[in-house]
């Protein structure tokens, strides 16, 4: 009953808010670990929920009490369900350890089950566990039970299940880690073994998973400074595997950890990570992200280049967030924080020379017109934004004039031709002067 109060309550807090995002896709609060899932037809996103830490201890270390699931018919607008787990209604965890790391969740015989590790409580208790709560509905309620999983010690879980409907449970400490599960969900089935056919390094975060009959192992890997993700791939869940490469690259801004999931969604697969983009001065602190990934036809994986558009397609009657672009011109096209002290409030885009211009694809202006275009913009001294479609030289759909101000200001401008369709949108500055834009919205 304790935990079916506090996911009501929860829900009554209006934590059910709907987020629009690209990359981060979470934009109110820090989101790590990403595991993705595919669930009633809905991608759902089960994070690690980073927060600043209200004890000494874990001031410079990762600091996480609770977590939240996430979910997406359209991978753009996001609904938060709420705080699903704490580790204050957990009966085996130590209710100050913060320590609610990377998490799992998977369905099987009409249950949803989620798996979290933990610090035990205890006397003596060092380490980690990890435990399960069992939903009969993907965002919960979840009822965890009162004592972790027997013979499993580490972090990271991972839980796939095989089309014979086996199934095995991955974690990472002290090496990577599989052992199969009873058909409880709740019991190992075999004795732990070691994955084997990985390369020498710092390894954790596994996630394992089928495709076409292959069985892929990823994981982040400290190649040489901070974490890659990398994969193997085997013909048996257990393994062995063979090591393949590198899925994405290193943080280009320093931070040190990622980890990840990978899901097919609507024919298309997606890989999910983390970055520290509201946090660049603290990689403790991360958040979410969505790229697309594809495989080549032997089954190997395309590296992923990072992107801020990330995926989806973005509703023209929105807030378009230019400053999630997909390309900027080389010179007089920037981004940078709305409010250093407050970066959830996001980015926006500084336009300072003529002809500079940032690009954002997959708009849909749907089946009717808009007939005017509204932007949230700025400038110290005046200027005029074109606003064109499929190209840098594409046809000018509109012209907004900026007047010099001091603040942040709603201007709206005509619509020239007719829109409807998908098309990629290109704003540029036209002339002298200085322009930040925080959106624009067609209406």
């Amino acid at each position: 009953m304790k935990n079916k109060r506090l996911f009501l309550l929860s829900a009554f807090l209006v934590i059910m808010g709907t987020l629009k995002a690209q990359n981060p896709i979470i934009t109110d609060q820090f989101t790590a670990d990403p595991t993705a899932k595919v669930f009633e037809g809905k991608m759902y996103v089960y994070p690690s929920h980073d927060i600043p830490s209200p004890i000494e201890r874990l001031k410079e270390w990762f600091c996480m009490a609770d977590y939240h699931v996430f979910s997406s018919d359209n991978l753009v607008d996001w609904t938060d369900h709420g705080v699903i787990l704490s580790q204050e209604n957990v009966p085996w965890v130590a209710p100050d350890s913060y320590s609610m790391w990377a998490p799992e969740c998977v369905y099987k015989n009409g249950k949803y089950y989620f798996y979290f590790p933990s610090t035990p409580k205890g006397e003596g208790k060092r380490g980690f566990s990890i435990g399960v709560a069992i939903a009969d509905k993907p965002y919960g309620p979840f009822t965890p039970q009162a004592t972790p999983i027997e013979g499993v010690n580490g972090i990271d879980p991972c839980v796939l299940i095989d089309k014979d409907g086996q199934a095995y449970i991955y974690w990472s400490g002290r090496g990577m880690s599989v052992a199969k599960l009873k058909d409880n969900m709740l019991e190992l089935a075999s004795e732990p073994m070691q994955i084997q056919g990985l390369p020498e390094g710092f390894k954790e975060g596994p996630f394992a998973f089928e495709r076409n009959g292959k069985y892929y192992f990823t994981f982040p890997w400290v190649k040489e400074k901070t974490e890659v993700l990398a994969y193997a791939m085997g013909d048996n869940p257990m393994g062995p595997f063979e090591f393949k490469g590198i899925i994405m690259d290193e943080s280009p801004t320093g931070c040190w950890t990622n980890h990840h999931s990978l899901v097919e969604y609507k024919d298309q697969w997606y890989l999910f990570y983390h970055h520290n983009d509201y946090s660049p001065e603290f990689d403790k602190n991360r958040s979410a992200r969505v790229d697309s990934l594809f495989f080549n036809p032997d089954g190997t994986i395309q590296k992923v280049i990072p992107t801020l558009r990330g995926v989806g397609i973005t509703d023209a009657r929105k807030e378009i967030q230019l400053d999630r672009y997909s390309r900027l011109s080389n010179q007089g096209a920037a981004i940078d924080y709305l409010n250093q002290a407050n970066k959830f409030e996001g980015w926006k885009t500084l336009l300072s020379k003529n002809g500079a211009w940032v690009q954002y694809n997959r708009v849909n202006f749907g089946d009717s017109t808009p007939r005017k275009v509204k932007a949230r913009v700025t400038s110290d001294n005046g200027g005029t934004l074109q606003i064109r479609i499929n190209g840098t030289n594409g046809p000018v759909i509109s012209e907004i004039k900026v007047p010099k101000t001091d603040k942040w200001t709603n201007i709206e401008s005509s619509v020239r031709s007719a829109q409807t369709g998908i098309h990629d949108l290109y704003v540029s500055l036209k002339g002298n002067g200085k322009v930040e834009i925080d959106w624009i919205s067609f209406q």
